[in-house]
């Protein structure tokens, strides 16, 4: 690692109360597909077309959304939706810079043709196109927390699949022990990927049985439209019990391999910024507490929760892994 990596600032919340209502989104949402207005967006109870609507239109899978909602998969007590206008115009994706108010930059993300690479230990590497698996796979919906390793977190719609579904597409082989994901490269519409110093294209990693756990979802669409190219269109992934920067953006390739992958944050700085990185409010970042989140909505402080809330579902992941650092 060159020295100039180990000076890099690293950069990176909500109560079902707190956003708008299930009810009045459902009311929406409903309204919406009725008038056949899929890329209309509603927003302070106007009709209005926003920017994030017009890349919608232009996205072919728009037609797809809204999709079911799996109401096993809730807020919780005390949580509600973040609102849109609130989620899209607050994001990390440092290929179009460090800043959080990157989402106008991000409309030069090209996201059709896009192709992912499956390969690894897989029976047969395969090439597909977004919109190929889009039709392969049982799209639904998901109500999901989100927790920043910055001590924010928000709420989301999330649509797509889990990512089992994919796994059971890929085929792997009894080597294949990790999943490991690959970002895109295009230096000419990503100024951020002309730092050098930053270990482009961006990787995250998870273990197979990770990926086979049902809270593991692919997402290809939010707030009933497809997901925003600053929110990682036009595939990303959602590990909601983990912080945020593992969950992965614009994803091109996906490889199965039985040694465990070194991520992108991992490789800058591995005391920060962990291979498990599992929501622990008991666990400080070496630079700040995570015993409490921002609401993005309110700016409020709330307790965080281990797992995030999720430990029925996957605190079981982590049962004989005593040794590991899990929480970094």
């Amino acid at each position: 690692m060159s020295s100039k990596r180990n000076f890099i600032k690293k950069i990176w919340d909500l109560p079902d109360h707190k956003a708008a209502s299930e009810s009045v989104f459902l009311n929406r949402r409903e309204m919406v597909k009725g008038l056949g207005l899929g890329g209309l967006a509603l927003t302070a109870g106007n009709l209005s077309l926003s920017g994030n609507a017009m890349a919608s239109e232009e996205d072919p899978s728009a037609a797809l959304y809204p999709v079911r909602r799996n109401k096993k998969y809730t807020l919780g007590e005390g949580r509600t939706l973040t609102p849109e206008r609130i989620n899209t115009k607050y994001n990390n994706f440092y290929e179009f810079g460090s800043h959080k108010q990157i989402y106008a930059a991000a409309q030069a993300l090209k996201i059709r043709p896009w192709e992912i690479l499956i390969d690894g230990e897989v029976e047969k590497p395969i090439t597909i196109g977004i919109d190929d698996l889009l039709k392969k796979m049982p799209l639904e919906e998901r109500l999901y927390r989100f927790r920043c390793v910055e001590a924010w977190s928000m709420t989301v719609p999330w649509s797509g699949f889990e990512m089992s579904n994919l796994v059971k597409l890929a085929k792997p082989t009894s080597n294949a022990k990790y999943v490991r994901f690959e970002t895109f490269q295009d230096e000419s519409v990503a100024p951020g990927q002309k730092q050098f110093w930053y270990p482009w294209p961006y990787v995250e990693a998870i273990t197979l049985e990770e990926a086979m756990n049902e809270m593991t979802f692919m997402v290809t669409g939010a707030y009933g439209k497809p997901v925003p190219k600053q929110m990682g269109a036009p595939l990303r992934l959602a590990l909601p019990w983990k912080y945020g920067f593992k969950s992965i953006k614009s994803i091109t390739k996906i490889s199965f391999t039985n040694e465990r992958p070194v991520s992108f944050w991992e490789e800058l700085a591995a005391k920060e910024y962990g291979f498990w990185a599992n929501v622990n409010p008991e666990v400080p970042h070496p630079r700040w507490s995570q015993a409490t989140e921002r609401d993005l909505e309110t700016g409020e402080r709330i307790p965080s929760v281990i797992y995030n809330g999720y430990g029925e579902q996957v605190a079981s992941l982590y049962a004989d892994l005593q040794s590991e650092a899990l929480f970094k």
